[in-house]
């Protein structure tokens, strides 16, 4: 049974409350067959609760228990309400509410723990304990509630695509008690660049704010909810940039000796990912095959490395070399150009080279012996350069 009341019940008009509650609670135990017992006129017994009601913190789902420990009740009787609702929980070993989460055990008369079973959100609130004496005696307890983190589905952002400098804005949105926080972070583990340059291991807010969007943004973001209570949610979003190919050359002129072999390469990065081939200086594709081997290898998620390998070469292939990449936003190209070395050229560079090596050698054995022969006639004492030989 409830008992329900239009002004709203908290701990500073407790007491207006109580004188009520103790003519009601007087009802409610002659329908319990809880009837008082006559003391004798002799006899004094005074209730005293013997310790304050802890508060109680449980996050939702577990059991939680409130103690109240009366010193001398005598024939008293202890009841516990919601203050809240104005309703009447347990009365002595009895369960007076229909809602059946609601338990009640004693000690030695002396300790009354009320356990409320797979506690909910709505449970939290403020607990009476009280002793049916005259003037009605009671004290109060309060029960928190804590959920952990959840993130929600709504406003939350889902994967993105973007154009290359588009501003973004990643969303994130959670519920919880205590309020979550939100923290980004990316999955990779590469700092977040901010908008002024700065990089940061990780952004705390709801919103992620991206502006003029790079494609060194590209890859998946973590939202990260968080508010002490076990566990921690995320959830991942990707970010994907689409932007048109775009061609690096690192070597543009290449010699090579006829009859033997050579390797051109370019690198390319586009996103969606590009189609990727090789032309002559006259526009016809480089056929695969035969003396002609073409590879794609894939550095990063939108960069990849165009390798042209031919072998063996002769006088037709020297020439100019097209490295060309398409994608749905544009194409684009890079020139190598190819000239042959005479192979007299080569087996004098390689001489040279061979001598300049060599002659490095002999001069540092040479600057060696002529320090060492230096220090020899200098007079010096090698332990003790200051100190001279007399």
């Amino acid at each position: 049974m409830s008992i329900r009341h239009t002004q709203r019940f908290g701990p500073a008009n407790a007491w207006a409350y109580a004188v009520n509650i103790f003519m009601l609670l007087t009802f409610m135990c002659q329908k319990c067959n809880l009837q008082r017992v006559d003391v004798p006129a002799e006899v004094i017994v005074d209730p005293k609760f013997s310790y304050p009601i802890a508060n109680v913190t449980a996050p939702v789902g577990r059991d939680a228990f409130l103690t109240c420990v009366v010193q001398d009740l005598g024939p008293y009787k202890v009841a516990w309400l919601r203050v809240d609702t104005q309703t009447i929980l347990t009365i002595q070993n009895h369960v007076i509410t229909k809602n059946q989460r609601i338990g009640i055990a004693n000690s030695e008369h002396k300790t009354w723990t009320m356990r409320i079973r797979d506690i909910k959100e709505s449970d939290r609130g403020w607990y009476m304990c009280q002793i049916n004496t005259d003037p009605m005696k009671s004290q109060m307890g309060y029960l928190d509630v804590v959920v952990p983190p959840d993130i929600l589905d709504y406003p939350t952002s889902t994967d993105m695509v973007v154009r290359e400098g588009s501003n973004v804005t990643l969303k994130c949105a959670a519920t919880g008690s205590p309020e979550p926080t939100i923290t980004w972070r990316r999955e990779s583990g590469v700092p977040i660049e901010l908008a002024n340059g700065e990089e940061v291991p990780s952004i705390e807010g709801t919103d992620l704010i991206i502006p003029q969007v790079k494609r060194q943004h590209m890859g998946a973001y973590l939202c990260i909810a968080s508010n002490g209570v076990p566990p921690s949610v995320s959830k991942r979003i990707t970010l994907v940039v689409h932007f048109p190919p775009m061609i690096t050359v690192q070597n543009q002129l290449i010699g090579a000796v006829e009859g033997k072999g050579v390797t051109l390469e370019c690198q390319s990065e586009a996103y969606p990912k590009s189609i990727n081939y090789w032309t002559r200086e006259r526009g016809e594709i480089v056929p695969p095959g035969g003396q002609y081997t073409a590879n794609v290898t894939e550095i990063a998620g939108y960069r990849s490395s165009m390798k042209l390998h031919i072998n063996p070469l002769s006088q037709a292939e020297f020439g100019a070399y097209r490295c060309v990449a398409k994608n749905s936003l544009g194409d684009t190209d890079g020139t190598i150009k190819l000239y042959r070395i005479p192979p007299n050229a080569v087996n004098y560079v390689e001489n040279f080279e061979a001598r300049h090596k060599a002659g490095k050698k002999r001069t540092k054995s040479s600057e060696m012996y002529h320090s060492s022969r230096a220090q020899e006639h200098s007079g010096e004492d090698t332990e003790n350069p200051r100190k001279r030989k007399v």
